[in-house]
């Protein structure tokens, strides 16, 4: 019976001693902050003539004041542009190129470029590990001429394989938005 009872305390000391063992010994899982974006370049760069700039600049961050949007220029009708996109925190000194990020983190993001269709068709020129767009280069295939507004967002983890998607379609895209941002544009 002595042994037994041994026995039974050696059993629950060891059972006590497993469950209240320290899970400190784990690693913290990594937390994916949101990327802070104050300033959001888009250049177009036309096969011929002056390139097209659109720059917004958000100096207080997530504060109370709107960001301040500049377009250098109108767009040339009927002409192809390059355009390129990057994202930075200027907050930051020197500034931090979110760019470079969204580029290591490609399969977890994509720049959506929301258009009324009468300024031409912008088309995605960059790819994903996965075939699936990026954004931060496209092409802009301007009309004969037209005014309205370029709304360019860029999405954390959006369903890439959702419909329309891949065609640059933001309705079924869900995910997070990093920033967005809207210019008033020209095409003459």
């Amino acid at each position: 019976m002595k042994n037994y009872f041994k026995l039974v305390s050696i059993t629950l000391f060891t059972l006590l001693f497993v469950a209240c063992s320290s899970d400190d010994d784990a690693a913290p899982e990594p937390v994916n902050e949101e990327e802070v974006i104050t300033t959001v370049i888009a250049t177009f760069t036309p096969e011929s003539g002056a390139q097209v700039i659109l720059t917004s600049t958000d100096n207080d961050g997530e504060g109370p004041n709107a960001p301040v949007t500049v377009v250098s220029g109108v767009f040339s009708n009927n002409t192809l542009y390059t355009g390129t996109v990057e994202f930075r925190n200027e907050l930051e000194d020197p500034y931090e190129d979110i760019t470079q990020e969204v580029l290591e983190e490609a399969l977890e993001h994509q720049v959506f470029y929301g258009y009324n269709n009468d300024l031409g068709t912008i088309t995605y020129n960059d790819t994903d590990s996965e075939g699936n767009p990026i954004g931060l280069t496209v092409n802009f295939q301007t009309s004969d001429t037209a005014n309205g507004t370029i709304t360019i967002t860029l999405r954390h983890e959006p369903t890439k394989d959702g419909e329309g998607v891949s065609d640059g379609d933001i309705t079924n895209a869900g995910g997070e938005t990093d920033v967005e941002v809207s210019f008033e544009v020209e095409v003459q």
